[in-house]
C-alpha cells in the first residue's frame, strides 16, 4: 500500500463551536426563570441553555454574546443558533441574529494502521512534538490552516480547526507523513 493510493478515511465531526450576537442586552435572571432547559450560573455571569434538536448547549451572556457547542455539522450549528435566537425572542427580547461564525471544529479520524510516534516526531521535528510523560499523543500544528492534529499510536487522530474544510485538508496533508511512520504489521 502506498500513500498516493486513494484511501477512504472517515472523518467524524464530534463538535462544532459557533458564536453569534443578539444586538440587545439579555436579562439572565428572566431567561433562567422563564426559559426551559436552563442552568443559571450567576457566579460566572452566564446562563447555559440546552436544545434537544439539534443537540447543542449554549452559553449566554448578558451582553448578548452567545457561544453554541455540541453540534455535529456546520449546518446543524447554524440551525441550533437560529433556534436559540428564536427561543430568546419568544421570551420577549428584541433579538437580532448577527455576527454568526463557526470558530472551531473538532473531528476524529482513524488511520488504517498504527503509528510510530517517536519516528514521526523526529521526521517532523519543528512542528511536531511528543511528550509521552505529559500526553499520550503527538501534536502537529499546521499553521497555514490554523489546525492542530493530535496523533495517537493506535492510528487514531483528533483534528481541531477553524472550519470543516480546513479539518478535511489537514487530514489530507498529514496522511502521507503518517504513512511514512506506520508500524510494521506483526
Amino acid at each position: 500500500m502506498e500513500p498516493n493510493n486513494d484511501v477512504a478515511l472517515d472523518i467524524i465531526i464530534t463538535n462544532v463551536v459557533s458564536v453569534f450576537r443578539t444586538r440587545c442586552h439579555l436579562n439572565l435572571r428572566t431567561i433562567a426563570l422563564e426559559g426551559s432547559n436552563v442552568i443559571y450560573k450567576p457566579e460566572v455571569g452566564k446562563v447555559l441553555m440546552k436544545l434537544r434538536k439539534p443537540r447543542i448547549t449554549a452559553s449566554i451572556w448578558s451582553s448578548g454574546k452567545i457561544i453554541c457547542t455540541g453540534a455535529t455539522s456546520e449546518e446543524e450549528a447554524k440551525l441550533g443558533a437560529r433556534r436559540l435566537a428564536r427561543s430568546l425572542q419568544k421570551l420577549g427580547f428584541k433579538v437580532k441574529f448577527t455576527d454568526y461564525k463557526v470558530v472551531n471544529v473538532l473531528a476524529v479520524c482513524t488511520m488504517p494502521f498504527q503509528i510510530q510516534l517517536i519516528e514521526f516526531t523526529k521526521n517532523n521535528r519543528p512542528i511536531a512534538s511528543y511528550e509521552p510523560e505529559l500526553h499520550p499523543a503527538a501534536s502537529y500544528r499546521i499553521k497555514n490552516l490554523k489546525a492542530t492534529v493530535q496523533i495517537f499510536s493506535t492510528g487514531s487522530i483528533t483534528v481541531t480547526g477553524p472550519n470543516v474544510q480546513y479539518v478535511a485538508t489537514a487530514v489530507e496533508q498529514i496522511y502521507p507523513l503518517l504513512f511514512e511512520c506506520k508500524m510494521a504489521v506483526r
